[in-house]
């Protein structure tokens, strides 16, 4: 897995009861059915997109490329949110994963 936000690593040695529920939660929810790993990497990518959350897009590009998404999968995921989103919105979630994608090469 990709080196984790200090922001992130804080928050977990700060409040360690509130992390644990949380880590449970994303557990559960990822068990609960039957998508793939790239499945659900895509579709997490699609809400961070639609939700406009530039930190947790730059988390789900990560994840996603763990996960064995190609740079092009991640892109086009991105791309399909401009009918949804409108072209402005969609440039700034392709920035965000290009922040990612680029300190991958």
């Amino acid at each position: 897995m990709s080196k984790l936000p200090q922001r992130f690593l804080d928050f977990q040695k700060n409040y360690p009861a509130v992390f644990e529920a949380y880590d449970s939660l994303g557990k559960a929810v990822t068990a609960a059915g039957p998508l793939s790993a790239k499945e659900m990497a895509l579709v997490k990518i699609g809400i961070a997109c639609g939700a406009k959350l530039e930190g947790g897009l730059h988390s789900h590009c990560r994840k996603a490329l763990d996960a064995g998404l190609t740079r092009e999968e991640i892109r086009q995921a991105v791309l399909l949110s401009t009918t949804t989103m409108g072209f402005p919105a969609m440039m700034a979630c392709l920035s965000w994963v290009d922040d990612v994608l680029n300190e991958k090469k």
